[in-house]
C-alpha cells in the first residue's frame, strides 16, 4: 500500500531510568526492580539487580521520557525536505503534553500515520504508558483500544523489513548499513543515553542522536517505497 508521504510523521523517542543510579532508589522502587530485574538476570551472568539498573530505562515502569522528535516530509518528489522537531528536557509531563498538542493539531483533519523503527513494540506504546502515568490523555492517533489491525495508523520500517519473518530484531543501524545509508550512530548509542543525561546533563548532545534516527527512518522508508533520499541541504531543524 502506498501512504501519502506528507501525511506521514516519522518519530524516535530517546529514554532514561527514573534515577541516576539503583542506589537512589526508594526501598519499594527497589524491591519492585530486583523483582523486575530476577527474571532479566536469567540472561545476564555475573549481573545483579543493581548492575543491570541501566537498562530500566527501556520498561515505561522504571524509566521516563527525555527527547520525542518527529520529522515531517513536505514538497514534490524532486523538491522534498524533511523537518525536523523535537521536544526534550527533564520534565516529560511537558515533553508529552507538548508534543500530543502537536500531534493532535497535525491530525486532525485527512489520515494520518505514525512510523518509526521498531515502533509498535516501543515507542509507541512507550508514549502511552508515560501519557497514562502523567496523567495525560491519548491522542486518537495513538490510541488503539478497540480498533482492528487495519485501522491502525502506525507503520514501522522494522516490520516492513521482515516481509512476513519473525525469526530476529534488525537494528536501525544495521539496516541503515545494509541499504547504504548513513548511519545515525556516529556520536552515542542507545546504551551511552542515561549516562550523557544523568553525567554530562547534555540534553543537545541525545537530542541531536535522537534527531539523526528521525532522518534515518525517514530515509529509509522512502527506500522502500522506491523514491530518492532527501539531501542533508533539504533537512530544517525547528
Amino acid at each position: 500500500m502506498n501512504y501519502p508521504i506528507q501525511n506521514i510523521l516519522f518519530l524516535d523517542v530517546e529514554t532514561v531510568p527514573q534515577k541516576a543510579s539503583y542506589e537512589l532508589l526508594d526501598e519499594e522502587w527497589k524491591k519492585l526492580w530486583d523483582t523486575k530485574a530476577s527474571f532479566l538476570l536469567k540472561n545476564y551472568e555475573n549481573e545483579t539487580s543493581e548492575t543491570i539498573y541501566e537498562r530500566a530505562g527501556i520498561y515505561a515502569e522504571f524509566g521516563k521520557i527525555i527527547c520525542i522528535s518527529c520529522g515531517i516530509i513536505h514538497g514534490s518528489e524532486n523538491e522534498r525536505k524533511l523537518v525536523i522537531k523535537s521536544f526534550a528536557g527533564d520534565d516529560e509531563k511537558k515533553i508529552l503534553a507538548d508534543f500530543t498538542e502537536m500531534l493532535n493539531r497535525w491530525s486532525s483533519n485527512e489520515p494520518k500515520y505514525l512510523c518509526a523503527h521498531n515502533g509498535k513494540e516501543f515507542d509507541f506504546p512507550y508514549i502511552c504508558r508515560r501519557l497514562i502515568i502523567n496523567n495525560l490523555p491519548i491522542p486518537v492517533l495513538l490510541n488503539i483500544a478497540g480498533k482492528k489491525p487495519w485501522e491502525i495508523n502506525h507503520l514501522d520500517t522494522m516490520e516492513m523489513w521482515k516481509f512476513g519473518d519473525y525469526k530476529s530484531y534488525t537494528s536501525l543501524n544495521l539496516l541503515a548499513r545494509t541499504l547504504g545509508i548513513s548511519t545515525p550512530k556516529d556520536d552515542i548509542d542507545g546504551s551511552m543515553v542515561a549516562k550523557v543525561y544523568y553525567e554530562e546533563k547534555d540534553i543537545d548532545r541525545i537530542v541531536t542522536y535522537c534527531q539523526k534516527d528521525v532522518i534515518t527512518t525517514a530515509q529509509i522508508f522512502l527506500r522502500f517505497n522506491g523514491e530518492k533520499q532527501i539531501e542533508n541541504t533539504n533537512i530544517e531543524f525547528k
